[in-house]
Order: C-alpha cells, then sequence, then structure tokens
C-alpha cells in the first residue's frame, strides 16, 4: 500500500514544504523560487528525516519541463525581441560565450575534461526568465524600454540554450560523453546532420501546418463554450506535442513544448490558454524546483567552498560586468547597463535542464549538478540586492567615469517629444498624467473636441502603441521635472492626474506648479475617501467615479479650455 501511495506522498511533501519555504522566502524578499529549491532539498537523499521517490520526482519534473516551456513559447513574441534585436542578439550571444568560456576555464583549473567545463560554463551562462520577469514586475519597469531589452536579452538565450540541448546528445561523444548503441558506430558529421535533419522537419511541420491546426482545434473547442475542455486541450497540445516531438523526431521535451506554445500564440484564444493553463503550470513548476532541489547535495558547500566561491563569482560579478559592458559598448543608456547587468546575475530553470542532460550524457560530474544549483540558489536570493544597488551604482560611476556620465544623458526614444511635434499642438494643451482611471476612450474625445493632449506614462508599450494611433505621448516618472517639461506642462493649461498614490500625487502637483503656476489641475480619485482629501487639501478640481471616467470630464475641458486653445492656435 506504501509503495502504491509513492505518487501521492511524493506530491503532498512536495507542495506542502514548498508552501511553506516559498511563503518564508516571499516574506523575507527572496523569489519563493529559492523555497521551492530548499524544499526540496529538504525531502532529498542528502539530508535526514522523510525521503521522497526521487524517480517519481523527476518524472513530475518532465511535466513541469513542459509546462515551463510551453509558457515560455506562449509568451514569445518575435514582434517584441525585434524592437530590440540591435542589442538583444549580439549582446546575449556575446555574453554567453564569454560566460561559457569563463565557467570551462574554472572548471577545467579543477582538472576536468574540456567536455566537462565546456558544459559546466554553458550551464553558468544563461539566466532565469522567469526569475527575471518577477524582479522586473517588482521594479515596476516590466514594460520600460529596459525591461524589454532584458527580457528580449533573455529570450535570445533561451533560444541559444533550446539548440544547445538539440545539439549536445550527438556532440557528446566528441565531449567525452557517453552516446546511444545506435549511434555508436555513425560517424559524427552524420549524427549532427542527422538530429538537424529531425530538428528542422518538426520545426517546418510546427509552422506550416501546426500553425494551421491548433489554433482551428482551439477555436473549435472555445465553441462549446466548456472551460473544462478548453483547458483539457491546452494541456494536451502541449504535453501532446512534446511528447510526440521526443518519440517520432527525437528532439528534447523542452523543444516541443516551447514550439506548441509558440504556434499556438496565434489563436486568438492565446491569452484565455495562458490563463486557464496557468495554475496547473505553476504547479507543475513548482514539483520542477522541488525535483531540482532533491538532486543538491548541501555536502558541496562545505566540501568544496573555494569552488562555490568560483562559480557565485562568475555568476553575479563576471556575468554582470560582460554584459553591462556590452550595453555600454552599443552605447546605450547606463541605466539601460546596469538594469541588463541586474537582471543576467542568477541562473535558473535553463541551467537546471542543461545540467541534468550533462549528467544524464555523463558530460557533467554530479558534483557539477551541485555547484549549479548552488550558484542557482545563492544568485537567486541575491538578486532583489543586485536590483536595489542600481542607484548607487549610478551615481558612483557618473561621479567617477565621464563616459558614464555622458551615457547616463541619452534619452529614450519614447521619453523625448518628437521635434517635428507643431508647436501650437504644445501651447496650452492638456497634460495627462496616466491613463488607469482615463482609458483611450477619454482622450480620444478630448481629441476628437479639438483639446490638443499629451499623455505621461511610464510604461513604454503604451506609450509607443498611443504614437501609433497619432496620440502624443511621453515615457518617464512624472515626479521627475525633466519628464514634465517634455510634456510642456510649462506651456499647459490644464493637468490631469490619475495617480493614486497619495505622496506621488503631492510630488507632482508641486512640480508641476512651480513650472507652470498658472495651470488648472484636475483630479481623478477612485475612492470617496481620496476624493475628500483632495479637497480638503485644495489640491485642485476633483472627479470622483468608480468607473473609467469620460463624459464628464471631457465636458469640463470643452467648457474650460476648448475656446481658448482653439483661439490661441489661430492667433499663432
Amino acid at each position: 500500500m506504501e509503495h502504491g501511495l509513492t505518487l501521492i506522498t511524493t506530491l503532498a511533501a512536495g507542495f506542502a514544504i514548498a508552501l511553506v519555504f516559498g511563503f518564508v522566502a516571499e516574506r523575507l524578499k527572496i523569489p519563493a523560487l529559492v523555497g521551492y529549491l530548499l524544499a526540496g532539498i529538504i525531502i532529498s537523499p542528502s539530508t535526514p528525516g522523510y525521503v521522497a521517490d526521487i524517480n517519481v520526482a523527476s518524472q513530475l519534473s518532465e511535466i513541469g519541463v513542459m509546462l515551463l516551456m510551453f509558457g515560455v513559447g506562449l509568451h514569445f513574441s518575435m514582434t517584441d525581441l525585434l524592437k530590440v534585436k540591435a542589442i538583444a542578439v549580439p549582446g546575449a550571444i556575446a555574453q554567453m560565450a564569454i560566460a561559457t568560456v569563463l565557467g570551462a576555464a574554472v572548471a577545467h583549473f579543477w582538472d576536468w575534461t574540456w567536455g566537462q567545463s565546456l558544459v559546466f560554463g554553458m550551464c553558468l551562462s544563461c539566466a532565469s526568465t522567469v526569475v527575471l520577469m518577477k524582479a522586473l514586475e517588482s521594479q515596476g519597469i516590466l514594460e520600460s524600454h529596459d525591461g524589454r531589452i532584458a527580457v528580449g536579452w533573455l529570450v535570445v538565450e533561451d533560444i541559444m540554450t533550446v539548440l544547445i540541448l538539440v545539439l549536445l546528445p550527438p556532440m557528446s561523444s566528441m565531449l567525452g560523453g557517453t552516446v546511444s548503441a545506435s549511434d555508436a558506430d555513425m560517424p559524427f558529421w552524420r549524427i549532427v546532420a542527422e538530429t538537424l535533419a529531425r530538428v528542422f522537419v518538426f520545426i517546418a511541420l510546427m509552422l506550416v501546418i501546426g500553425k494551421r491546426i491548433l489554433p482551428w482545434l482551439l477555436w473549435q473547442v472555445a465553441k462549446t463554450g466548456s472551460r473544462e475542455l478548453f483547458t483539457l486541450c491546452v494541456l494536451s497540445v502541449a504535453i501532446g506535442i512534446a511528447f510526440g516531438a521526443s518519440e517520432v523526431f527525437n528532439v528534447s521535451f523542452a523543444l516541443g513544448a516551447f514550439f506548441a506554445g509558440m504556434v499556438m500564440r496565434e489563436s486568438k484564444y492565446a491569452h484565455r490558454a495562458a490563463i486557464e493553463s496557468l495554475p496547473l503550470r505553476d504547479a507543475f513548476s513548482v514539483i520542477f524546483f522541488v525535483g531540482v532541489g532533491m538532486m543538491f547535495d548541501p555536502m558541496i558547500i562545505v566540501e568544496q567552498p573555494l569552488h562555490l566561491v568560483a562559480v557565485l563569482f562568475i555568476i553575479l560579478v563576471g556575468k554582470s560586468l560582460v554584459s553591462f559592458f556590452l550595453v555600454m559598448l552599443f552605447r546605450y543608456p547606463l541605466h539601460t547597463a546596469l538594469t541588463t547587468s541586474a537582471a543576467l546575475a542568477q541562473i535558473g530553470e535553463f541551467s537546471f535542464i542543461l545540467a541534468g542532460l550533462g549528467v544524464s550524457l555523463g558530460l557533467l560530474p554530479k558534483e557539477g549538478m551541485s555547484l549549479v544549483l548552488a550558484g542557482a540558489i545563492f544568485s537567486i536570493a541575491l538578486n532583489p540586492l543586485a536590483f536595489a544597488c542600481i542607484p548607487f551604482a549610478r551615481e558612483k560611476l557618473k561621479k567617477h567615469w565621464k563616459f558614464a556620465r555622458i551615457l547616463d544623458v541619452r534619452p529614450d526614444p519614447m521619453s523625448v517629444m518628437p521635434d517635428e511635434l507643431e508647436k501650437s499642438y504644445l501651447s496650452g494643451h492638456i497634460v495627462v498624467i496616466g491613463m488607469a482611471q482615463m482609458g483611450l476612450t477619454t482622450v480620444t474625445k478630448m481629441l476628437d473636441e479639438g483639446l490638443s493632449t499629451v499623455v505621461v506614462d511610464k510604461d513604454n508599450r503604451l506609450i509607443e502603441d498611443l504614437r501609433k494611433q497619432g496620440i502624443k505621448g511621453v515615457v518617464g516618472e512624472a515626479t521627475d521635472p525633466a519628464c514634465l517639461i517634455q510634456a510642456h506642462v510649462q506651456d499647459s493649461s490644464m493637468l490631469v492626474l490619475t495617480i493614486h498614490d497619495d505622496i506621488v500625487q503631492r510630488k507632482i502637483i508641486e512640480t508641476a506648479r512651480l513650472l507652470n503656476p498658472s495651470m488648472e489641475i484636475v483630479i481623478v480619485a477612485r475612492t470617496k475617501e481620496e476624493a475628500d482629501h483632495a479637497r480638503a487639501d485644495q489640491l485642485g478640481q476633483v472627479f470622483y467615479t468608480t468607473e473609467v471616467i469620460s463624459d464628464q470630464l471631457v465636458d469640463y475641458a470643452v467648457d474650460r479650455f476648448g475656446k481658448n486653445q482653439d483661439d490661441e492656435k489661430t492667433e499663432q
């Protein structure tokens, strides 16, 4: 009976302990991922007490890999990548190459073979997309220009790592690893050629046939109105294609699941597919990290502390410095270089997948797997500190390095008002801070009524989309005088504020009034208490609404400034 319940006990113990450690990690402002890895260590054979079935955990981890990679593919946007390709593609490739060389050189110094050293270096070269996304979200810069560059950089790393996962098995014999019996008598070039041929056939089928069939299938299931069938369809596609790709084309689960997600993205139901599959993806991702933790030997910290210090130095310092100087070399702003450096100062899920494959092929000793896991745990735990150090590092570099001062003033293209904009538009206009309570409808109505309008928001993608629609906008923090000057607040007639943080709200109003004492300030409040406070403090005209405000504000703006704007433009 106990043997028959191995799956249940492994899941129960894994989820329960991961919940406890994940909760503690979040309370300590550390990514929950660290807690999941520690949970795996607790139930591993390396620690006393309950030991989970590592074979069951390994199979559950494989499902986690499939769903994790399916999610990566589902969110992969070639359009977003192309927007930052000039820095993301060469930067990521160069950074991975240099980090691999650093890791390989250190490992070879430990008397490892060059094959083992090379695989070890590759494990240290790729950062975690999951950790990065959470870090950028917590900093509020996921949609910023810097955030998009960092995400694009890691997407290129993901693609490169998937390519390595494909090519590593056929190259294992050349690197000193094991080779399957069927490939033992084949020349190396033929093994590689056949592997690449299978991969290309699979990709071609997915892009030509799958791109048409999968969205159609999703649409047919969605028409039934059954949420259960829709979720089942999404999971069947993710796991089915990953398994089929492995069995038929002999490619990795990771590659099959990634392309399943990428093709599924073409459907208009892609967003719903992402939402419906999220709970199960999250659950099995937890089991994946728990399973990875079970392969970690904590004694590596005691027995080989210098090896661990070397690994952490490569991850935290080596990779960061390489990415920093690469971004600076491309003459991007200083804050972009620092953000990218902080983003890459960690390793995660792809490192685990690659290390696991290396161990199975005899290309990485178990000691190497433990060092990779230790490096991941410490680097992920320290990653929030790396982001927290950005302002300090920025000021220090500006103080002591002239080139840093020059690049620090290079603006995000979306943070500067286009030069070709008529000056008459930027006089007596309305400046809208944020779009939360406004919505596109309100701004469009203002423009239809002849009210020149400029939107200020820190979401780079939002401003870019608005500009494509002919709406003027700038990216930036409204508390920064330079941002308000770009929006020409000094020449505007009205400032509409939808920011709900009291402190930030007052800072913006104080700065705006210094630039333009005569402008009218309108506050859009979302709660009655917020409206009462704003009125009591006499911050400006207050509109209180629980929904997106539209006609009321537009009518007020037209009554106050519509005629004035027309007269001013006529005079000019």
